[in-house]
């Protein structure tokens, strides 16, 4: 009973919850504030994606009449309850293991397209012919980022794995604490590709320029999203705050966990900062600095790329 409890607080507070949900809004803001000093503009205040939220939780929640109501209405917050568990499975060096232990990186690979899943359903469901292409798009995104990941996982997994003479090694807590000892993954030159094709994988799966194809204002007018407001609406984007920090966490626990002082308020920091230079590098600067992909061209970019990258440490791990 006290583990359910506890399991129960550390999904809702730390380090999930509310903390993973401040940490997410706060690098969007970040984001968006950083942008738009790249682009000489002023940009939002840190704060304008809580009020965006908070004013779309006062409006009146609107579904179409031609929509497939239970699904329209379930997709947001199958997306927002796979994330709120996700981020509870994230070890925070120093301070947190993970939710009993339990963050296995087959675990997290199967719950992290949990949100594109949820943004197909609700499009699909809500009859909008845009809706529908968003679909198409989303899922062919999907499955263009979802293999470098999970050969990604493949190689840190086997060269932990190799070490600890586990053969593969899929616990993210056991991860993190052999690199405590041996040195972090991210300045390992065999894990190097493996790092890039991270780097390349984050903005593809948060769905930002030039990998923004499936809600493509210009072009498809949000896609899977358009029939979306309301309290529904800040439900999507609250499962991608939160979101924001699981990729960003499970980046900084597969890389760089290292921990620099024995006080947990410290590391706690510490980890947060290492998320930031994360996202800057892979999310701000990038989408600060391209357009956007057409489908075809994306689809084919993660093919070549970032899974030829994810391939050589995998390949290189497995041959040393």
């Amino acid at each position: 009973m006290t583990d359910i409890i506890l399991g129960v607080l550390h999904m809702c507070l730390f380090p999930g919850g509310l903390f993973a949900l401040a940490v997410g809004l706060l690098f969007k803001g970040l984001d968006r504030r950083v942008e738009a000093r790249l682009q000489r503009r002023v940009g939002p205040p840190l704060v304008q994606p809580l009020l965006d939220i908070a004013k779309l939780l006062t409006k009146e929640t609107l579904i179409p009449k031609t929509a497939v109501r239970s699904v329209f209405l379930a997709a947001p917050v199958v997306g927002f309850a796979g994330m709120a568990v996700c981020a509870a499975f994230i070890p925070v060096p120093g301070v947190f293991d993970g939710l009993y232990n339990m963050g296995d990186l087959l675990v997290l690979f199967y719950l992290l397209p949990i949100p594109a899943i949820a943004i197909m359903l609700g499009g699909s469901a809500s009859s909008s012919p845009f809706g529908a292409i968003g679909f198409s798009r989303e899922m062919l995104m999907m499955l263009a980022y979802e293999t470098p990941l999970l050969m990604i996982l493949l190689a840190v997994a086997m060269l932990v794995g190799k070490a600890t003479g586990t053969g593969a090694e899929f616990s993210l807590l056991a991860i993190v604490d052999w690199q405590q000892g041996a040195g972090s993954l991210g300045f390992n030159p065999v894990m190097i590709p493996a790092l890039l094709a991270y780097l390349i994988f984050l903005p593809g799966t948060m769905g930002v320029p030039p990998f923004d194809i499936p809600e493509a204002e210009t072009e498809v007018l949000e896609g899977p999203l358009l029939e979306y407001g309301g309290p529904l609406l800040a439900l999507f984007q609250i499962g991608s705050a939160l979101k924001t920090f699981v990729v960003l966490g499970l980046g900084v626990a597969l890389f760089f966990p290292g921990t620099i002082s024995d006080f947990w308020i410290v590391n706690l920091i510490w980890f947060v900062f290492k998320c930031l230079v994360l996202m800057l590098l892979s999310l701000t600067l990038v989408k600060s600095a391209t357009g956007r992909f057409r489908i075809d061209q994306a689809f084919r970019f993660y093919v070549k790329v970032p899974t030829a990258l994810a391939l050589v440490s995998l390949v290189l791990v497995w041959a040393l």
